[in-house]
């Protein structure tokens, strides 16, 4: 359930949007009636947003005016922003010691930057309209890091961090902020024996990512807020 004074509906911000887990939130967005503004580096995102009757912007998180243009375009084409899902690629990978400095600023303009650039971008707008939410898609991985992943683990557990502090800080202003961290998902190919390391027995499907988004941004989950939510079919081990 969603509520906002626009008849129109409320508006989401959606970044990388172009497929996997992003455009499938995206239109599991707009099914439940959103107007959306979306970006990703290929195209593809703008192709969606044709479709789907949004704003759309060829642009990388990594860079602040991208993420600039796709606030203000979607506020030009809206005139609110409701909604953030903070959606990014894979940082660079390789052995913990052998990643050179580039490959960690890469990573952090990627991952824990547009975190922040974005809540610093739409909070005004959110503080005006009196409400708002966010949603930091990252990786089970976050709490429970693998070597195969240094700085993606690194920053996934900054962005962790990040959303608890500004939950914290904007909670009395009905502005809330969680994390959602997916599991092996089916947008990516995984081995038959990394498959089946899952309690489950099968990967997550992007739909079901999708809703879990869908479902923290509204209204439902009004009262939840500084989470870091594991959607991975029971494949972490913490309590």
């Amino acid at each position: 359930m969603n509520t906002n004074t626009d008849p129109l509906g409320p508006v989401a911000i959606v970044t990388a949007a172009g497929r996997g887990m992003g455009a499938a939130i995206a239109r599991e967005l707009h099914a439940r009636g959103y107007r959306l503004g979306l970006m990703s580096p290929s195209g593809s995102a703008r192709a969606l947003a044709e479709e789907l009757g949004g704003f759309g912007l060829d642009g990388s998180v990594a860079r602040l005016e991208d993420l600039q243009a796709l606030v203000d375009g979607t506020l030009d084409a809206f005139g609110r922003v409701d909604a953030v899902v903070n959606h990014t690629g894979h940082p660079p990978k390789g052995d913990l010691l052998e990643l050179d400095d580039d490959a960690w600023l890469a990573g952090d303009q990627m991952v824990m930057l547009p975190v922040l650039r974005m809540a610093r971008l739409v909070t005004p707008a959110m503080l005006a309209q009196g409400k708002g939410a966010f949603v930091n898609i990252s990786t089970f991985a976050a709490f429970e890091p693998s070597l195969k992943f240094p700085i993606s683990c690194t920053y996934r557990a900054a962005v962790g961090a990040f959303t608890k502090l500004y939950a914290d800080r904007y909670a009395a202003d009905n502005i809330r902020m969680n994390a959602l961290l997916p599991g092996f998902v089916d947008s990516l190919d995984h081995k038959p024996e990394t498959v089946r390391a899952v309690p489950m027995g099968r990967a997550g499907s992007v739909g079901e990512i999708a809703k879990t988004a869908a479902f923290l941004l509204s209204d439902d989950a009004g009262y939840i807020t500084g989470q870091n939510l594991r959607v991975d079919g029971g494949i972490t081990h913490g309590v």
